[in-house]
C-alpha cells in the first residue's frame, strides 16, 4: 500500500513538473503531439490577421455604403492640405476669417478660368478636329491593309458596321447610362458641396475640431490618439502636396510636347494628364494612350510611336526622379507596394479606390510608425489646421 502511494506521489510529481516545463516553454502540447515554435508563431499571427481582415472588411462595406461622405471628406482634407498654407499666409496680414475666403474665392476663380479655357479651345477645334478624325481614320484604314497586317477592306468593312449594329441595337441602354451617368453628376455635385463646406472650417479653425475629437476620447489614450493624428495629417498633407507637384510636373512635359507635336487638343490632354496623374504608377500611362490614339487619328503613325514613346519617358521620369525626390519624406512605401495598393484600391471601389488608396496605406504605415516609436519630444509639425504658435 506505501508503495502503491508512493508511486502515484512520484508520478503526479512528475506531471506537474511536466506541466511547470510547458508553461516555461509557451506551450501546453498534449504528449505525443510535438508543434514547432515556427508553427505556434504562424497560428499567433494567422488569428490575429484574420480579426485585421474583419475589421477591414466591415471599414470597407461601411465606406461603400457612406462612399459620398467618405468621397467629400476626403476631398475636403485634400482641399485643406493645399488651401491651408496660402490661408496662414494671408491672415499675417488681414484677419483669419477674410484671409479664407480670399483664399478659397481666389482658388475656385482659378479653377474655373482653367475650364472655361479648355471648353474654349475644344469649341474653337472641334470642326477641324472632325476633318482630322475623318482623314485619320481613312489614314488608318490603309495602314491596316498594308505591311504588316494586310486586312481586306471587306473585314474592315464588316467590323464597321457591326460597331454600327451595335450602337442601333443597345441605342436605350445606351440612353439609360447616360441618365445614370448624369444621376452620377449630381451626386459628384453635391459631394463637391459637402467638400466645400467642410474644408472652409478645416481650414479656419481645424485645430478646435481636432481638440474637440480628443475630448471624446479617455483620457488615458488622448496622447496616442494626438500623436497619431499629428503623424496621420503630416503624411497626408505631405502626399497630397507632393502629388500635386509631381503632376504638375508631368502635365508640363507632355503639354509641351503635345504643342510641339502639333497634336490637337494638347490643352485638354495636358489637363486629363495633370488629373491621371493621382493615380500613381498607373494614372499617367492611361492618359498618354488617350493622347496616343488622338495623335494616330490626327497625325498619323509616326506622331503616335513618338507619343507612345512619351509613355516610357515620363514613365522613368516620375518613378526614378519625381516620386523619390518629391515624396520620399512623406511617403515611405516600395514601389510593389504602391502598384499592389492602386490595384487593391480599384478592385475594391473603382477609381476612387485607386486614388485614395495609396495616401491611406500611407497614413496607416505612418500612424503606425509613430505609436510604435517611444514618446519623446513633440515632432515638429501641426495636426489638422492648427494655428501656428506665436512668437
Amino acid at each position: 500500500m506505501r508503495h502503491v502511494v508512493g508511486n502515484r506521489s512520484s508520478r503526479g510529481a512528475r506531471s506537474v513538473a511536466r506541466a511547470r516545463s510547458d508553461a516555461r516553454r509557451g506551450t501546453g502540447d498534449p504528449p505525443g503531439v510535438p508543434v514547432g515554435h515556427g508553427l505556434r508563431v504562424a497560428a499567433a499571427y494567422a488569428w490575429r490577421l484574420i480579426v485585421v481582415g474583419v475589421v477591414a472588411y466591415v471599414v470597407f462595406a461601411l465606406l461603400g455604403k457612406l462612399q459620398l461622405v467618405a468621397v467629400a471628406l476626403f476631398l475636403a482634407l485634400v482641399v485643406t492640405a493645399v488651401l491651408r498654407p496660402l490661408a496662414d499666409l494671408l491672415a499675417r496680414r488681414m484677419p483669419r476669417t477674410a484671409a479664407v475666403i480670399v483664399s478659397f474665392i481666389g482658388s475656385i476663380m482659378v479653377v474655373l478660368g482653367v475650364m472655361a479655357l479648355v471648353g474654349s479651345v475644344v469649341a474653337g477645334e472641334a470642326g477641324q478636329l472632325g476633318h482630322e478624325f475623318a482623314g485619320g481614320l481613312g489614314r488608318i484604314e490603309r495602314w491596316l491593309e498594308g505591311s504588316p497586317f494586310h486586312l481586306s477592306h471587306a473585314v474592315l468593312s464588316n467590323l464597321q458596321g457591326k460597331v454600327a449594329d451595335f450602337v442601333s441595337g443597345h441605342r436605350s441602354e445606351l440612353i439609360s447610362r447616360a441618365l445614370s451617368g448624369a444621376g452620377r453628376a449630381v451626386e459628384f455635385a453635391t459631394g463637391l458641396v459637402l467638400a466645400l463646406f467642410c474644408s472652409l472650417f478645416f481650414v479656419h479653425s481645424g485645430h478646435r475640431f481636432w481638440r474637440w475629437f480628443q475630448e471624446l476620447m479617455p483620457e488615458s489614450v488622448r496622447d496616442p490618439w494626438d500623436r497619431g493624428g499629428r503623424a496621420a495629417w503630416r503624411t497626408f498633407a505631405g502626399y497630397t502636396r507632393g502629388i500635386i507637384i509631381v503632376a504638375a510636373t508631368n502635365a508640363v512635359l507632355v503639354g509641351i510636347a503635345l504643342y510641339a507635336l502639333g497634336v490637337p487638343l494638347a490643352l485638354p490632354l495636358t489637363l486629363l494628364e495633370f488629373f491621371a496623374a493621382f493615380v500613381p504608377l498607373v494614372g499617367s500611362p492611361v492618359a498618354l494612350g488617350v493622347a496616343t490614339v488622338v495623335a494616330l487619328a490626327t497625325k498619323g503613325p509616326v506622331v503616335a510611336i513618338v507619343v507612345l514613346a512619351l509613355i516610357v519617358v515620363i514613365g522613368q521620369l516620375e518613378g526614378h526622379v519625381l516620386h523619390p525626390l518629391v515624396l520620399s519624406w512623406a511617403v515611405r512605401l516600395h514601389p510593389v507596394v504602391v502598384a499592389v495598393t492602386v490595384i487593391a484600391g480599384s478592385i475594391l471601389a473603382g477609381v476612387t479606390g485607386a486614388v485614395v488608396a495609396v495616401p491611406m496605406v500611407s497614413v496607416a504605415w505612418s500612424v503606425i510608425t509613430e505609436l510604435r516609436a517611444r514618446p519623446g519630444p513633440e515632432p515638429p509639425g501641426r495636426p489638422l489646421g492648427e494655428k501656428p504658435a506665436p512668437p
